[in-house]
């Protein structure tokens, strides 16, 4: 009988402790938890890349970009803040263009010309005061001939004020994540060639590195990808009596390949940005062109001549398309290896099948092998992961590195999403579920006694 207790208290002791680890799990169901995987980093073979000093470029600084992933490809003093010139206008033109896509503006209302723009000089199509022409037709003459008056004249009609405009100019730049970029007008106009009465009253003049350029450029190209409907324009008639029509600034378009003066500067697949000269900027251009469906993004600034401008262009921009492209490395909906399925609480099912939600790209050197690309997964905290849950919900990410000699390691992050619906469990194969949960917890413990 005594042996009989004893061996009762001994099995008493032992479900106890076995419960333990039960305990355990339900204190700790609410702290957050992640989870990672990592595949060891491997670095492809590289296709040989040309040193940029080769290029022998002949500006004070540039810049080459690949918009969509925006990893640069060349770089020379590219923060350095410089006097942009009329590239100035590219902002002028991207806040036009968002105040028509928002529907504050419409490309064919009337602006009538006010003083500012009336005394505005440089390149300009001399507009007075009292005159009307559609904000399209501005913009036009802003985009294709630089035109300073113009610019003046959408700036006072979509803020008041030109200096009002500024303030919009500025507060864009850095929304954009532009670092150097502060302007004092709408046009490029150094400060001395404004007209006295319109001058800001703040120190300072128009400053944008060739970096800076490119983002804004890179903006331009991906909210607004039908600019080109305006930058590609060769030539214009801004008025029937005007007897010449604007020439555009831009030698490099495509276009050109059958103008006698142009033809030896076209570009194949180039479709824009805008140029830009003056004393203090020298000769200044932002192109971008289009091969082999990749897009690039060049600027160069500090440039002796027009034609240096465009031929030190050239020499970015061949570096680009003739050594690198853009590869998707991971198709949309890719299943992780190692992170197949996701556990989920309170489901139907225990755990849901989960892929990438969406492709990544990364800018690679011709020929180059990316199969070496590694992944990094983050699940995240389970209290997140209870059903029902819809399919394509978040439940973490995975980040892609890309390493290849010649560029910068290349990272990407995409979401985690289910590749199914989870539908919430009832609550008898939620009860039964939990009762086997425990069976097997306290038999586990037993066995682990022993």
């Amino acid at each position: 009988m005594v042996k009989k207790s004893i061996a009762s208290v001994m099995l008493l002791n032992m479900l106890c402790l076995s419960a333990l680890p039960v305990t355990t799990a339900v204190l700790a169901e609410g702290e957050a938890t992640t989870t990672e995987a990592t595949k060891a980093p491997v670095t492809a073979k590289a296709v040989k890349i040309p040193e940029v000093k080769s290029l022998g470029l002949e500006v004070e600084s540039a810049v080459l970009i690949e918009p969509t992933t925006g990893k640069v490809l060349l770089s020379v003093n590219a923060d350095k803040p410089l006097p942009p010139a009329s590239m100035t206008k590219m902002m002028t033109e991207y806040i036009v263009a968002e105040q028509v896509k928002t529907g504050v503006i419409k490309w064919d209302d009337i602006v009538t010309v006010k003083e500012n723009a009336k005394q505005t000089g440089g390149s300009r199509i001399f507009l007075a005061v009292g005159d009307q022409h559609t904000v399209e037709e501005l913009y036009i003459a802003m985009a294709v001939g630089s035109a300073n008056d113009a610019s003046v004249a959408l700036a006072e009609y979509v803020a008041g004020s030109e200096q009002e405009f500024v303030k919009m100019m500025n507060d864009t730049a850095k929304k954009m994540g532009m670092k150097t970029a502060h302007f004092i007008n709408s046009t490029g106009l150094d400060r001395a060639d404004m007209p006295e009465n319109f001058k800001p009253d703040e120190d300072g003049e128009d400053l944008m590195s060739a970096m800076d350029a490119a983002i804004l450029a890179k903006f331009i190209v991906q909210d607004h990808p039908d600019f080109a409907r305006f930058t590609s324009i060769q030539s214009y008639k801004f008025r029937e009596r005007d007897k010449n029509p604007i020439i555009n600034y831009n030698w490099m378009l495509e276009a050109n390949k059958d103008i006698t003066n142009f033809k030896a500067y076209a570009y194949p697949g180039l479709d824009g940005m805008k140029t830009g000269h003056t004393n203090n900027a020298g000769n200044c251009f932002t192109g971008t062109a289009v091969r082999d469906d990749m897009r690039l993004i060049s600027v160069v600034m500090g440039t002796s001549s027009e034609s240096a401008r465009f031929k030190e262009t050239k020499k970015v921009l061949d570096f680009g398309f003739n050594n690198f492209e853009v590869q998707q490395v991971i198709a949309p909906k890719t299943i992780v290896e190692g992170t197949e399925t996701v556990a989920i609480k309170k489901g139907v099912e225990t755990s849901v099948s989960v892929v990438t939600e969406q492709d990544i790209s990364f800018v690679v050197p011709k020929g180059a092998d990316t199969t070496t690309v590694t992944s990094k997964v983050s699940i995240d905290d389970e209290s997140k992961l209870v059903a029902p849950l819809k399919q394509g919900s978040k439940v973490g990410t995975v980040t892609y590195t890309y390493k290849v000699k010649g560029l910068d390691d290349q990272k990407k992050t995409v979401n985690l999403v289910t590749a199914e619906e989870v539908e919430k469990g009832g609550w008898f194969r939620l009860l039964f579920r939990a009762i086997k949960d425990l069976f097997v917890d306290l038999f586990d413990g037993i066995k682990n006694l022993f």
